[in-house]
């Protein structure tokens, strides 16, 4: 068969098989598709890829020219592509923002005893407490839940001129020096949001140094009054991460269950659906239906949220994958209901829920699709009743699906997942002792985050990401895995057991003993704060600070607004952060001289841009090399 994927060598669209099969199916049967669609996008603005073009104004667009140097305001090169670059991370902080205040929003319900969401882990509820200040003495465990979340929703609205306490209480103490030196230590990531929209508005702030900064404030209010504490009340709902086995790829859809897949970023309808579904009387709705049962499936973001709390042995079946397999999940045909929360998405999903009989339900105020008339938009007072009607909806839908075709690839992946501060602190024994002499003696190099998209612009979809990672881990650099990167990092095997022989002999060496993967899956995008966390204690347990470790981060196929203010919070951080494909700067020379150069003088990270994975590798092991040595090691 041959597809507009074709040249003289067939490409794959995908580095896994079951994307790949498909694909070839959808692709056969003249349905639209995220690949196709690539494909045919393929040829792109050059101003637009530099960066180079604004149409903020009614004077625009604008192009910038050898010959056209300045916009009609007189907005150089440099200016114009950092004001768009701020405008991409404006959204990625509220989209945070917008997760985290549903999550603050959801524990303070929970705790006036409005939802079927129960405080799960206390001890974390009461540490939190006792670290921001809150009485935790002779007190019910829901009186201090109420107040956490209370502070959790004044901080996120902290305004920008008062200086964030949760920067002040969790953020390592040589890196707020840096921040209050460089005027970059903020207050709550909403305020942040209005005084960076504003900046970014024509004729306000036009000089690019001024904005980057603007960039990094913004990302570090994104981590610590969003990120850290979002987690934190997840951790507390639904329990804190602990190692766990798990099922990964399109075949853990068994078309003989009735099946809810869960989309999006927010747990929470996913959460209440598991709960619903564990009870005898819900799986006995499913099986007078003609099933074997109801299951709960994951998908992008929701589903790894999920992943890391439930097991997958139970009412929830584990991860289909990142935001590229959603269309080709729904066009198995097994699906029966496909619940939709803030964020990633496709607007051509209502064309796989007529032809490949699934029925589609945004459960947030924030997502609307053409063509899809019904919507449960999440409310943590309503969530019990809004899973009752989704369980009913899934239930009809496959009694429709009677005499209609089903086909589901029979491959799963094993995972490890479930990483986290304190499991990762368990399994070292309670200790950090046994990973930093890990490092000492040279079984470690380092530690690398991959907190990625995935994206079609660096080849395959995943391939890049693959590549990184199996390059790291055989040059003996620990991965931490965030993201939909991670769910790349899953079904392509490398959180698996069976992954530690693709390490190099030192992290082997680990990895046996500790009886972990060589990759570790670390969550989602939101856990960027939580890693920050992690690298605090270990800068606090050696007494330096963060540049000076050897680590790095990496997004290798990062892909949208998210993506970028993390990137932007891990330079302020003191990070080596490598990013592809090239973000759209390449018109602004003074610009990309300052995000990949001057920078490292001021916080002691930078961005590293690279495509190929070898190459890219090869400098990030080459900083963790000048870092060892400056320690010593």
């Amino acid at each position: 068969m041959e597809t507009i994927m074709d040249t003289k060598e067939t490409k794959k669209a995908s580095a896994h098989e079951t994307i790949n099969e498909m694909y070839g199916i959808v692709h056969e049967q003249g349905v639209t598709n995220v690949i196709d669609r690539y494909e045919t996008q393929k040829s792109k603005c050059t101003f637009c890829v530099q960066g180079l073009s604004c149409s903020l104004c009614s004077m625009g667009p604008c192009r910038i020219t050898e010959k056209t140097s300045l916009g009609a305001c007189g907005i150089e090169a440099d200016g114009m592509a950092m004001r768009n670059m701020l405008h991409r991370n404006i959204m990625g902080t509220s989209a945070y923002s917008y997760h985290a205040n549903e999550a603050f929003k959801t524990l303070k319900a929970t705790a006036e005893g409005k939802t079927p969401f129960e405080i799960t882990d206390k001890e974390k509820l009461i540490n939190f407490a006792t670290a921001i200040g809150i009485d935790t003495d002779s007190r019910g465990i829901e009186d201090i839940a109420r107040d956490v979340a209370d502070f959790m929703i004044g901080e996120l609205k902290c305004d920008s001129s008062t200086p964030s306490k949760m920067v002040e209480i969790f953020a390592p103490e040589k890196r707020k020096e840096v921040w209050k030196k460089l005027g970059i230590f903020p207050g709550g990531a909403l305020s942040e949001v209005m005084d960076c929209s504003t900046s970014a508005m024509t004729n306000v702030d036009t000089d690019y140094v001024s904005l980057a900064l603007k960039a990094m404030r913004l990302g570090i209010a994104t981590a610590y009054s969003a990120q850290i504490p979002l987690e934190a009340s997840q951790d507390i709902l639904f329990g804190t991460p602990k190692p766990h086995a798990s099922k990964v790829d399109l075949g853990i859809i068994d078309p003989g269950y009735v099946n809810i897949a869960v989309n999006g970023h927010e747990p929470f309808v996913g959460a209440a659906l598991i709960k619903l579904a564990e009870k005898e009387e819900v799986q006995d709705m499913a099986k007078a239906a003609g099933a074997k049962g109801i299951k709960i499936i994951g998908s992008i973001e929701t589903g790894q949220e999920l992943q890391q709390r439930y097991a997958a042995n139970g009412v929830f079946a584990g991860l289909t994958g990142n935001w590229i397999t959603q269309e080709f999940a729904l066009a198995t045909g097994a699906i029966d209901v496909f619940a939709m929360d803030m964020n990633c998405s496709l607007p051509t999903l209502a064309v796989y829920e007529e032809k490949y009989n699934t029925t589609l339900v945004p459960v947030s105020k924030l997502v609307r699709i053409r063509g899809v008339k019904r919507n449960l938009d999440y409310s943590p007072e309503e969530v019990e009743q809004q899973a009752k009607e989704l369980v009913e909806l899934a239930i009809n839908n496959f009694k429709n699906r009677d005499g209609k075709s089903t086909y589901v690839p029979q491959r799963q992946q094993d995972a490890v997942v479930g990483f986290s501060i304190e499991s990762i602190l368990d399994a070292l024994g309670g200790s950090l002792d046994p990973l930093v002499d890990a490092i000492k003696d040279s079984s470690i190099k380092g530690i690398v985050a991959l907190v990625s998209c995935t994206t079609l612009k660096t080849g395959p979809h995943d391939s890049n990401t693959l590549a990184v990672a199996k390059e790291l881990i055989k040059r003996d650099i620990l991965v931490l895995g965030m993201g939909c990167g991670n769910a790349a990092l899953q079904v392509g095997g490398l959180e698996s057991m069976d992954a530690v022989e693709l390490a190099g002999p030192g992290l082997q060496k680990v990895c046996k003993a500790l009886n972990i993967p060589p990759v570790l899956s670390f969550g989602t995008c939101t856990d960027t704060g939580r890693l920050a966390q992690l690298v605090t204690a270990v800068a606090n347990h050696l007494g330096v600070d963060v540049p000076d470790l050897p680590i790095a981060a990496t997004a290798p196929e990062y892909m949208e607004q998210k993506a970028t203010i993390d990137a932007l919070f891990a330079v302020a951080f003191g990070v080596y952060t490598h990013v592809a494909p090239l973000p759209p700067v390449s018109g602004a020379p003074e610009l990309i001289k300052l995000v990949t150069s001057d920078v490292e003088e001021l916080t002691g990270g930078k961005l590293a841009v690279e495509a190929d994975p070898v190459d890219a590798v090869n400098g990030i092991e080459a900083h963790i090399i000048k870092k060892r040595s400056a320690l010593g090691l």
